[in-house]
């Protein structure tokens, strides 16, 4: 039997607002409220505003928090200072990927764990089972926040005009707790679009009141809401990847171009070191397939799954595919063989439906916004 999609605390608001709505993760999403082009050029050019409430929340405190993390987790979570943010990846002990995420340091003892909406399951199951041991509690708090995000070269502005906090004293990939349109709020400037922008971290009941609050600071800033479409098309464009396409379980950090999130320098044993140990020697030996940008000549967008082919033969996969705003083109990111990864190597193309398409090898990402 089906369950019902899970419901954020906006979901009356999307529906107010015309908004498409998609099953996402086991969770009712606004996918677009109007032209995806739209949305998507508003994060480019001016700001969108996203609910990001689905994402899984997880809390870790006690004296040996970053002990824990360090273990349970590829990164070094000892070295993140208290109001910094790291990106990393939790593996299985065979070091495939189970997911990549955010840990955020709130305080001297805690920290939050930012999962991806559809494992958060798996990853809040991974902690609780690795916790043992150590004098430190792993917490659900997927019930206990409502996130928002403002994404865009105006989100500054549109940010200042709704809180006090010290925004230019807060940089890329940190987080601290201030108030926003009167809510108290987790201000992190982090985000998936390739633009500056912020997530903000609220109780649920308090979501609609910033939402509100949110639009009414941006309209003149051309703020508008943005559902999962352009979210998706954004990071695309920025390289990012995406759990389940260029990053799954039959994959290691090292096979996704990713080694660097790694750490084995730091102090004691982690899950999966002795598997990742061995990817990395493997990587360096016999380079496994790169990720690379593709840009299409022609019209056709690829879509994941798709072969990538040269000289009659298939060299790789495309992961993500869409037409890009930005560009004018469709594009798509891929994993390749190494011999034919350097960007602008001849003769590549994607087989779309029994036609081979030429593309360009490009490295990634597509875009970089203008710092």
């Amino acid at each position: 039997m089906s369950t019902a999609p899970r419901l954020t605390a906006l979901d009356a608001l999307h529906r107010s607002l015309g908004a498409t709505m998609t099953d996402f993760a086991g969770w009712d999403m606004p996918l677009r409220y109007a032209s995806e082009r739209d949305e998507h050029n508003a994060v480019r050019t001016r700001a969108g505003l996203f609910d990001l409430s689905h994402m899984g929340e997880i809390t870790v405190t006690g004296p040996e928090a970053a002990a824990f993390l360090s273990y349970a987790l590829v990164g070094n979570i000892a070295t993140v200072g208290n109001g910094r943010a790291r990106y990393t990846m939790i593996v299985q002990e065979d070091g495939g990927i189970v997911d990549d995420l955010i840990v955020y340091r709130l305080g001297e003892t805690e920290y939050m764990v930012v999962a991806n909406a559809g494992n958060a399951q798996i990853v809040l199951d991974a902690l609780t089972e690795r916790v043992g041991g150590f004098d430190a509690e792993v917490r659900d708090d997927r019930d206990a926040y409502a996130l928002l995000a403002v994404q865009g070269p105006e989100s500054p502005a549109i940010m200042k005009a709704v809180t006090d906090a010290d925004l230019d004293g807060l940089k890329y990939y940190a987080g601290l707790p201030g108030t926003v349109a009167g809510v108290p709020a987790l201000i992190a400037r982090t985000g998936y679009t390739g633009e500056d922008g912020f997530e903000l971290f609220v109780a649920p009941e308090h979501a609609e009141q910033l939402w509100r609050t949110l639009t009414d600071a941006g309209q003149a800033h051309g703020l508008i809401p943005c559902g999962l479409s352009c979210r998706d098309t954004l990071r695309l464009e920025a390289g990012m990847p995406l759990y389940g396409h260029e990053l799954t379980t039959a994959l290691t950090p090292f096979d996704a171009g990713l080694g660097r999130v790694v750490k084995f320098e730091k102090e004691g044993d982690f899950v999966g070191r002795e598997a990742l140990k061995a990817a990395a020697e493997r990587a360096e030996s016999a380079p496994p397939r790169k990720l690379v940008g593709l840009i299409a000549e022609g019209r056709r967008v690829p879509r994941a799954g798709f072969p990538v082919v040269a000289d009659g033969k298939v060299i790789g996969e495309v992961t993500s595919g869409a037409p890009s705003p930005t560009l004018g083109k469709p594009i798509a990111m891929a994993y390749v063989d190494a011999a034919f990864a350097a960007p602008g190597t001849e003769g590549v193309g994607v087989d779309i439906r029994g036609t081979h398409e030429p593309y360009e090898v490009v490295a990634l990402p597509f875009y970089k916004r203008q710092k």
